[in-house]
């Protein structure tokens, strides 16, 4: 009961996997991009209170299973994870972003 959170009339443990694909499954998740990738999704899942208990980056995919507070919706969690990875991956790496302004993330 330890790896529960707990209020103060409450105790809760939500767990849900996520799983999001990069757009028209580009292979783009390589080397650096990839490693800062992960650590921008262990920095954002830290700030919101969201505990990572599996995870892995591919080449075209995320794959996570997390465990969020009952006070966050999980399309909430989902939209801040894949919106402000997209954003700054894009203004790291300016080539994963498509000539007409399309991005590849999907978002």
């Amino acid at each position: 009961m330890n790896n529960m959170r707990s209020g103060n009339y409450t105790i809760s443990q939500m767990q849900v996997p996520i799983v999001w694909v990069t757009k028209y499954r580009y292979p783009v998740l390589k080397g650096e991009l990839q490693k800062r990738c992960r650590e921008l999704i262990i920095e954002i899942c830290d700030a919101e209170d969201i505990r990572i208990l599996k995870g892995v980056v591919s080449k075209e995919h995320v794959h996570m299973h997390i465990e969020y507070p009952p006070s966050k919706a999980i399309s909430d969690v989902v939209k801040k994870l894949k919106g402000r990875v997209s954003r700054k991956l894009q203004q790291e790496f300016p080539s994963c972003q498509k000539d007409i302004g399309e991005n590849i993330f999907g978002r």
